[in-house]
């Protein structure tokens, strides 16, 4: 992956979480400057992040013999055992420890509909948030991976137009009483942002430069900073889209950079288990009476290091552990439909 992208992607993690940071030891009340940013702005993290996984998606596919259900299959590996490790940590300390997230409420209902990415009512009556809130965007990633699976059976040169279409028809029935309002938020069009911009790169449309690219994100940055998302594919999305363009322009002063590689690869096990690294810093801050500032220091490096730690031995070892057993596998019965 381009070494711009992947620094983009741990930047847009430490966004959320400082975004998280403002909603877990201050119910997004802020006096600073920085603070009110993180509180109102720091969302758009994942409008960075949802522009990404349409262009890497589209990248990683390209030119490639793949069928719908080995896509998926990868996917599913990619996604699911990080996620439901920390989700069924989360439920455990909502089952039988409260007090590190007061706000919820444990539901094994809930929590089944939350680890196979069916959008339900929180038991804590907070919205459609799965038992990791920040599970929400994964149930748009799996929706996209799936229309996505879906486009394999047009030719490649169809699909951006497919997937088109097909949220376009999605959004129609999305306006049906028993469609869940949850896909009827215009965020999921920015998946079509990334897939765009994968297709400008092939293409060869996105040049080399430093100072225009530079200009690009300030001016992103201030459409994002002077406007709220109330018409947020508008105001967060297409401006996000700009960004993840610009460096992707300025890629050779990225180029082979090992640390933001690594930060990149990071970044999804940095989303996942800051929430619960935070909870439980703000449940000792309370009973221990801390200084919340000296917490959230003592949380930043524990969360670096544990998604470290997540990402070898979940997301690096594991994972690939379990595409080569998948690829021996479906090798074995190959040949063994062939003799």
């Amino acid at each position: 992956m381009l070494v711009s992208v992947q620094a983009l992607r741990a930047l847009a993690a430490w966004v959320v979480v400082f975004h998280h940071v403002m909603q877990v030891f201050f119910n997004f009340q802020a006096d600073s400057f920085v603070g009110r940013l993180f509180a109102e702005r720091g969302a758009v993290g994942v409008d960075i992040f949802f522009v990404i996984s349409g262009l890497v998606i589209y990248l990683s596919t390209q030119s490639k013999t793949i069928t719908p259900w080995r896509f998926m299959l990868n996917r599913v590996l990619r996604i699911v055992p990080a996620y439901w490790l920390y989700s069924l940590i989360a439920a455990l300390i909502i089952a039988f420890a409260n007090q590190v997230m007061p706000v919820q409420e444990f539901d094994l209902h809930h929590l089944l509909l939350s680890l196979f990415f069916i959008p339900a009512e929180n038991p804590g009556g907070f919205g459609l948030y799965p038992t990791l809130n920040v599970g929400w965007t994964l149930n748009y990633e799996m929706f996209f991976y799936l229309l996505f699976a879906l486009a394999f059976i047009v030719t490649e040169r169809l699909r951006l137009l497919f997937i088109v279409l097909a949220l376009a028809t999605f959004s129609l029935l999305a306006t049906q009483p028993w469609m869940s309002d949850f896909y009827r938020n215009s965020i999921v069009y920015e998946f079509i942002f990334g897939m765009l911009l994968g297709v400008a790169y092939k293409r060869g449309w996105i040049r080399q430069g430093l100072w225009l690219p530079l200009l690009v994100i300030a001016a992103s940055l201030l459409t994002i900073y002077h406007f709220d998302n109330s018409m947020r594919l508008l105001h967060w999305g297409l401006p996000s889209a700009l960004i993840v363009a610009a460096c992707i322009a300025m890629e050779p002063w990225f180029k082979d950079n090992r640390l933001l590689s690594h930060l990149g690869d990071c970044s999804y096990s940095v989303y996942l288990l800051h929430v619960i690294v935070l909870s439980l810093g703000w449940y000792l801050q309370t009973r221990l009476d801390l200084a919340p500032a000296v917490v959230i220091a003592a949380c930043i490096p524990v969360i670096a290091v544990a998604a470290w730690g997540s990402y070898e031995l979940i997301e690096k070892r594991f994972v690939v552990r379990a595409k080569v057993w998948v690829g021996q596998r479906a090798g074995r019965e190959g040949l063994q439909s062939l003799s």
